[in-house]
């Protein structure tokens, strides 16, 4: 499989906004890995959800940096610096770090210690192909009964990211689509769609903190999901289905040019 982890950003910053360029495969043989410790990590921590154990809130502090691309791949996890930026024990840090091993977004080496987990190509297009699928039952099964509140939600969003759009605001865009297909997940009302898409979803938004992301193709995004919008309210599973999967595709196409 071809790795993703081509030419590593000099910057934290430049990987945590996704203006981090890629390169070609085998750039990354021999350099070393680099520290978390000089990462500003307790901002994850302060916007973690406040409920659970002290290990769940790690544990999604973590998780989002990691998807922002604040934790770029192949970085050190070492359980004493992350402990100490978090300003936590080792405890909730050692199992938060199984649990993120368990969602392959990191690995464990014996005798080493754990890595942001690589990002590899196939990963990528496979994830892809498999939310193309899934996006589409989604759309289907919101369209054919959608729960209370998703139709306005789905068109409130959309008139929020057209606005955005129009006065090139462009920096709320990616958020602004991950809440529209987080609300089309949820509406699906089917547990194991939202577990997979959640899934498919993370390593998504890690591609995005190293490519150009939702911006790059924003109008054309935004007709998309128009259409999606359209097709759930006027009550058609079948178009509803065609529509997220031809928005699915489009995404991973212009993803593969940012790509290769």
């Amino acid at each position: 499989m071809v790795s993703m982890n081509n030419r590593r950003p000099a910057d934290p910053a430049a990987a945590a906004d996704g203006s981090a360029d890629m390169a070609g495969p085998g750039d990354h043989h021999g350099a070393a890995h680099p520290p978390a410790a000089s990462r500003n990590l307790r901002v994850y921590l302060e916007q973690a959800p406040d409920h659970g154990s002290t290990t769940d809130v790690v544990t999604d502090a973590l998780r989002e940096a990691i998807l922002e691309g604040a934790l770029p791949e192949s970085t050190w996890l070492r359980e004493d610096e992350l402990a100490r930026d978090l300003g936590v024990s080792r405890t909730p840090v050692r199992d938060a770090l199984r649990r993120l091993s368990d969602e392959h977004l990191a690995e464990r080496t014996a005798h080493r210690g754990t890595v942001v987990a690589p990002m590899r190509l196939d990963d990528v297009l496979a994830a892809y192909t498999a939310r193309e699928v899934l996006e589409g039952a989604a759309a289907r099964l919101v369209a054919l009964q959608p729960p209370a509140g998703t139709i306005e939600d789905l068109r409130h969003i959309h008139g929020e990211m057209a606005d955005a759009f129009a006065n090139e605001d462009f920096p709320v865009l990616p958020k602004l689509n991950l809440e529209f297909h987080a609300v089309l997940r949820e509406g699906s009302d089917n547990p194991y769609l939202r577990r997979f898409l959640l899934q498919i979803e993370h390593t998504v938004r890690r591609v995005s903190a190293r490519t150009s992301g939702f911006t790059s193709r924003a109008a054309a995004s935004l007709d998309e999901h128009g259409a999606i919008v359209d097709a759930i309210v006027s009550g058609d599973g079948a178009l509803a289905a065609e529509a997220a999967q031809l928005h699915i595709r489009n995404a991973r196409e212009a993803r593969i040019r940012r790509l290769t």
